[in-house]
């Protein structure tokens, strides 16, 4: 952010004979120099402008100061490099970098900054479904859900032969009275359930739910439209969908069933399901206290239930002894024995499973996706949105920039520490915008390695 000028001087303490001081007279400097780097992967993968065109400008265009496009990127830029509320931005509309990534440096009214402020960006997260009488601006929430399936899809050169759908539903709590709050016992707190859909470490939708329904309600409807998405695109690639036992319903694998794609759920134990492993149980106990150490067997059979489910189905169960005690785990799957055995099911494929849980956590830890505070669903979900494609642009600088570097596996938050937030003084002349960053910057070769591949990957 930038500094303020002031002469006055703060003296410190003397080192090697020398008086320390400071003050606030440095001119255009920013924190946030590393951030061009973002607009680099946005020029790259084209997300501000397509998601920009998923807003309807209302407004009479020669009054407008602050397009919707250079809002929409302020805001998601702003999110990325973890401004998180919209407070923020009555400081961060005079910083020089933000408002060379939002295209906007100068305004032309000479008392208003170059970027909006938190009242102009709130009537942007608070736009309806389309425009009205007094909401100039409006968005097209089915454009926004296809969109991460698009920049998914034009993430690829190559259609890949078989992609992993990651499904999973996260508590997101609520300290108001917003709309659609309700308690949830399991999580023991008033919050929204948001469905979450990953292939890998790619977003392909966020939806935000009430709490007062089962995880996998409306899972159905998500999957198909995604999967309808994909396939249109990828005819001939076979999808498998992957996700805990809260996903585990006849509706869902019915229509898995129905439209050639395969699926690996979690299943809830029961005492009919333990009952069945009996036998592999004690062996794996047997062995256990042999070795003093923990046991693994696996089983492989067809279970249905009693009411719930349509058909047979296949379980794989592993039937697992601890030294603190059995510890049974099951799966149900629509892929065959004859092309993945029980063992290799489970550990190589369902285990994988958890990678998606670290996904959400950068969501809602370092991208501020559980800062759900407006009072209705639709803005709630509208800054959902803003925090998922904030999370797009910084997941596309990790697989486009820094696949050979040592953050080429880093969380969000330290790629933003590392890379994003490096102190520099903005010189602006008639002919360019010289940024002189920080020359102690210990990620150099890094940044420039990540500033090569971009711009490769946008000519």
């Amino acid at each position: 952010m930038p500094t303020e000028c002031s002469r006055e001087l703060f003296g410190y303490e003397v080192v090697e004979s020398r008086q320390v001081v400071a003050a606030f007279d440095g001119g255009e400097v920013t924190s946030d120099a590393g951030a061009l780097l973002l607009g680099a992967t946005d020029r790259a993968i084209g997300l501000v402008e397509q998601f920009a065109a998923c807003f309807d400008d209302g407004r009479v265009q020669i009054q407008v100061e602050h397009t919707v496009e250079t809002m929409v990127a302020q805001r998601v830029f702003g999110i990325a490099l973890g401004y998180e509320d919209l407070v923020d931005h009555d400081q961060l509309r005079h910083d020089p970098v933000l408002a060379t990534l939002a295209g906007k440096l100068t305004a032309r009214r000479t008392d208003c900054a170059p970027l909006a402020g938190k009242s102009t960006l709130n009537r942007l997260e608070h736009a309806p479904l389309g425009p009205s009488r007094y909401h100039k601006i409006g968005h097209d929430g089915a454009a926004i859900e296809g969109l991460f399936v698009d920049l998914f899809l034009e993430a690829h050169k190559t259609p890949p032969k078989e992609i992993i759908l990651d499904l999973d539903a996260t508590d997101d709590p609520l300290h108001g009275h917003q709309e659609g709050r309700f308690f949830h016992g399991y999580y023991d707190c008033y919050c929204y359930l948001p469905l979450y859909v990953f292939c890998g470490k790619q977003l392909l939708a966020a939806k935000l739910r009430r709490a007062n329904i089962d995880a996998s309600a409306g899972a159905v409807e998500e999957v198909a439209r995604i999967v309808g998405q994909i396939r249109a695109r990828w005819p001939r690639v076979e999808i498998l969908l992957r996700a805990d036992s809260g996903f585990a319903r006849d509706e869902l694998m019915a229509w898995c069933e129905a439209n050639g794609v395969d699926y690996v759920f979690g299943l809830a134990r029961n005492e009919r399901l333990v009952g069945a492993i009996a036998e592999d149980l004690t062996a794996a106990q047997a062995e256990s206290l042999a070795k003093s150490g923990p046991a693994r067997w696996f089983a492989d059979f067809f279970w249905r239930t009693r009411d719930s489910w349509s058909r047979a189905r296949r379980v794989v169960a592993k039937a697992e002894h601890l030294p603190q005690g059995p510890n049974p785990r099951f799966v149900v799957t629509s892929l065959p024995a004859a092309a993945i055995d029980a063992r290799t099911l489970y550990e190589d494929v369902y285990c994988a499973r958890g990678e998606v849980e670290n996904r959400i956590k950068e969501q809602q830890l370092d991208l501020f996706a559980d800062r759900t505070s407006a009072a209705t669903m639709k803005a709630n979900q509208l800054r959902l949105w803003f925090a998922s494609f904030a999370y797009v642009l910084l997941d596309a600088l990790r697989r486009i920039g820094l696949r050979h570097t040592q953050f080429a596996a880093a969380t969000c938050g330290t790629i933003r520490l590392k890379l994003l937030k490096i102190g520099a003084q903005v010189r602006t002349s008639v002919r360019r915008i010289k940024v002189a960053m920080a020359s102690a910057c210990p990620y150099q070769a890094e940044y420039h390695l990540a500033y090569l591949y971009l711009r490769r990957a946008a000519c």
